[in-house]
């Protein structure tokens, strides 16, 4: 459990310090939603791994949470060209290229391991799927005004220059609603009975 939660930490710093590295700055990075997801992650890692658990399954699910959205929308959305919010190619140094991948596959994917083995089970309540929106649609607003003050916007489906208030309302019912019902899934696996080493079922509590 350590062990991971140490590697998820250094994926994120790394990934972190890699992506930086590029064009962008550490300033430049924070508006998006991959960094601050990760960066949640990394410090929920980071304490458990150092100081012990943090006893709130709301938070670890919300953490978790995130950064398997981050890890979806890139590999379903924003990298496909079919999804039609396609950033299209991008050139990226080897470093970037590998900052990449840490954030948007390495570090999702040790999260939901973290969850699924680690963690207890049945202590998600299904009213926290609507609880976890709340960071989300937070996001949106402030990349809204952001986008007031800039002119840019991070991402393609909240883009308003492109897409109109209009259009953004849309995508962001539709992700939205693809959000409320991931983090339906979430709670739904963790009402699962987990098997033991010996093949019994964890009670029911």
């Amino acid at each position: 459990m350590r062990s991971l939660r140490i590697t998820a930490l250094v994926a994120v710093i790394a990934g972190v310090a890699l992506t930086a590295a590029g064009a962008a700055t550490v300033s430049g990075l924070l508006p998006y939603f991959t960094i601050q997801s990760n960066v949640a992650y990394g410090l929920f890692a980071g304490w458990a791994a150092f100081r012990g658990p943090i006893d709130r399954p709301a938070l670890k699910g919300a953490v978790t949470l995130y950064v398997a959205i981050t890890g979806l929308v890139y590999h379903l959305v924003l990298a496909n060209p079919a999804s039609g919010f396609s950033m299209g190619p991008v050139e990226r140094t080897p470093a970037e290229a590998v900052g990449n991948q840490l954030l948007h596959t390495v570090v999702p994917l040790l999260a939901v391991l973290d969850w699924l083995i680690f963690d207890e089970r049945r202590r998600f309540r299904w009213r926290y799927a609507a609880y976890w929106l709340a960071f989300p649609l937070g996001y949106l607003g402030f990349a809204l005004i952001r986008g007031l003050i800039t002119h840019t916007y991070p991402y393609p489906f909240i883009d308003v220059t492109g897409l109109g208030y209009a259009g953004v309302s849309l995508s962001a019912l539709f992700f939205a609603v693809a959000f409320w019902v991931l983090g339906l899934a979430f709670v739904a696996v963790d009402r699962l009975p987990r098997r033991t080493a010996a093949g019994e079922r964890d009670p029911v509590s």
